[in-house]
């Protein structure tokens, strides 16, 4: 499957989610706790993956939004949500990655339906690629919204755009490719007319606060940012920042287990995500 799949799928599909150019997955120590916070904050229910008991997926009603898996401590890497990129050959683009100065930490392995690895790009945020070897289809987002769209947080969003593009084939002409633009000093990456990313330079590498260091970040639409902070809190989370404009509110938040998420205002489409 190559990152353009969804660009032949019915406008209503979402962008992240089996068939979609990205799925995203927490790296978490204990399933449980996991699903028990997210469940509470975000009102997922759980069935367990493919890949063994230390996996699940979140579902938003009958619809997949996310994987979590408690290899954490496994694999040696930090508590964090990750996108995983969908790409033809798992292969090629960890050799890509690896010829621009990016890190390949684990694989590429065999994963239930298709292969893996989890690697960084060259300023130190995190992702993945996920070559799917059997065929999937995704449903339609609830209420035709996105299940997540997401945003890195980067040195230079030129530089990254290039690293990223070269690695997952981005704006290559390639029938069905992701397309590149900008837009107010950002990376506008849409794929099938719908917005997957967006790129921000301003990351500062050694800067103490993990929301300055470069890294992706994993923004999920709910109907109350209110309520999901409140109830983040109660179940042991906290709020790291939270930004309220004129046409949206957003709250960034963190798990128990350390991982970083953001929640925003529903009725705000994908497409406008905030500059």
């Amino acid at each position: 499957m190559t990152p353009s799949t969804s660009g032949t799928a019915p406008a209503r599909a979402a962008l992240t989610g089996p068939a979609a150019p990205c799925w995203v997955n927490l790296m978490t120590r204990d399933l449980e706790s996991a699903q028990e916070f997210y469940g509470a904050v975000m009102g997922w229910t759980f069935r367990p993956g493919r890949l063994g008991q230390e996996f699940s997926v979140a579902r938003h009603g009958d619809v997949p939004v996310a994987g979590i898996g408690a290899v954490a401590t496994a694999f040696r890497v930090a508590v964090a949500w990750t996108p995983y990129f969908a790409v033809r050959d798992a292969d090629v683009a960890a050799a890509r990655i690896r010829e621009r100065s990016g890190t390949v930490a684990v694989g590429p392995l065999t994963l239930g339906k298709g292969r893996g690895a989890l690697a960084s790009d060259r300023d130190g945020a995190g992702f993945g690629i996920w070559e799917r070897t059997e065929p999937a289809t995704s449903p339609p987002a609830p209420g035709g919204h996105a299940h997540a769209w997401l945003r890195l947080r980067t040195r230079s969003a030129f530089e990254a755009a290039i690293f990223y593009g070269e690695v997952l084939d981005w704006a290559s002409g390639k029938p069905g490719s992701c397309e590149v633009s900008y837009a107010k000093d950002e990376v506008i990456v849409q794929c099938g007319g719908r917005q997957l990313a967006r790129i921000s330079s301003g990351a500062v590498e050694a800067a103490p606060d993990p929301l300055v260091r470069p890294h992706w970040q994993v923004n999920f639409p709910v109907d109350d940012v209110t309520l999901a902070v409140e109830r983040a809190r109660k179940h042991g989370g906290s709020l790291v920042e939270e930004l309220t404009r004129p046409a949206d509110r957003e709250a960034t938040l963190l798990d128990p287990d350390g991982g970083l998420f953001t929640v925003t205002d529903v009725h705000r489409a994908p497409d406008d995500a905030p500059a």
